[in-house]
């Protein structure tokens, strides 16, 4: 129903198609993305740019009211050169998804009779999502510094969101974002009381680099927090493995138990791979949230080092901010 800005600019849909189930979408329009906080972070995007590669929706709103409106969401997406398409009935795409699992799709846009045999064999030979390589695109190149006096929590973009870097500020420590392939001893000169492993796109395989330097932060005892692909890789980092899910966790409404307090949790989710429950046993780590849907695992926890990791977006943007707490815990193992 609301938060395709966020979603759209999410770097987690780089190299998707986003479907979105609610029937009207556009209907508050896109806010101007100049707006910044005092940190000079945007307010109401998670990236530069919009991060998906295509939406589709049943009706698009053409006219858009909002208190803090620039342009329409058609108007935002031609901007961006990003194609869309409406007059889709996406609950019965969201039913075939369920049934059948993720899939490759083209989106084709065209003022002639489109050759569907010839879209067919374009997509059979294209690229597969799982092989594709996110970093590059989806990954800062160079340091970037939110803050200044304080504390430093260093945040490895593996495809981050905005949210992440303002709820670090939110509990009293300067951000630093540095590239998905720092090395530690690089992370380590920043003199970091925290590490923050983001969130992103793909196959937590595809980032060896990211999953070596975790196993130092481990080692090293250093507080370290990991979200959605940032979890995957501090689980295989601690000898757990990941796989595929076969249609994902996409929304914001998805249950979640914390099994410390027996306590439900409503989460923001957006993610294609998890860590296997059954290779937790040889681990080291110790289940800390589950899945109240399927029982996939959404949350563990070091059985001896300051490391913590959880599958959802405690961030949400967009979603529930039912689970922020966990950057305090962050925080308190910073400053234990």
């Amino acid at each position: 129903m609301v938060g395709y800005t966020e979603a759209l600019t999410d770097p987690s849909y780089k190299g998707q198609i986003l479907t979105l189930t609610y029937p009207l979408v556009g209907n508050y329009g896109v806010p101007d993305p100049k707006i910044v906080d005092e940190d000079s972070i945007p307010k109401y995007f998670e990236a530069d740019k919009i991060q998906a590669r295509g939406l589709v929706v049943h009706e698009l709103s053409h006219t858009a009211s909002h208190w803090n409106l620039s342009m329409t969401l058609d108007e935002w997406m031609y901007n961006e050169k990003i194609p869309g398409i409406a007059g889709i009935d996406t609950r019965s795409v969201t039913k075939k998804l369920r049934s059948s699992g993720v899939m490759m799709a083209a989106l084709v846009v065209s003022d002639e009779e489109i050759d569907v045999e010839k879209v067919k064999k374009e997509l059979s030979e294209a690229t597969n999502y799982n092989s594709e390589q996110f970093m590059d695109s989806v990954s800062t190149k160079e340091e970037k510094i939110y803050g200044s006096d304080e504390p430093t929590v260093v945040v490895i973009d593996t495809g981050a969101k905005f949210a992440i870097l303002r709820n670090v500020r939110d509990i009293g420590y300067k951000a630093v974002l540095v590239p998905w392939d720092t090395s530690y001893e690089k992370i380590m000169s920043y003199n970091p009381k925290g590490i923050v492993l983001s969130s992103g796109p793909g196959d937590p395989q595809n980032c060896p680099a990211t999953i070596e330097t975790t196993k130092k932060l481990i080692e090293n005892d250093i507080p370290t927090l990991g979200i959605c692909l940032g979890a995957q890789i501090i689980g295989i980092a601690g000898k757990t493995e990941t796989y595929k899910l076969k249609y994902g966790h996409r929304g914001q409404n998805k249950p979640c138990v914390n099994l410390e307090n027996n306590q439900v949790y409503v989460t923001s989710q957006n993610h294609g791979y998890g860590i296997k429950p059954e290779s937790l046993e040889k681990s080291d780590f110790n289940l800390w949230f589950t899945n109240a849907d399927d029982k996939t695992v959404e949350g563990i926890k070091h059985k001896s080092k300051k490391c913590i990791a959880v599958q959802f977006h405690p961030e949400a943007a967009p979603g529930p901010y039912d689970c922020k707490f966990v950057f305090e815990e962050l925080k308190q193992l910073m400053e234990k």
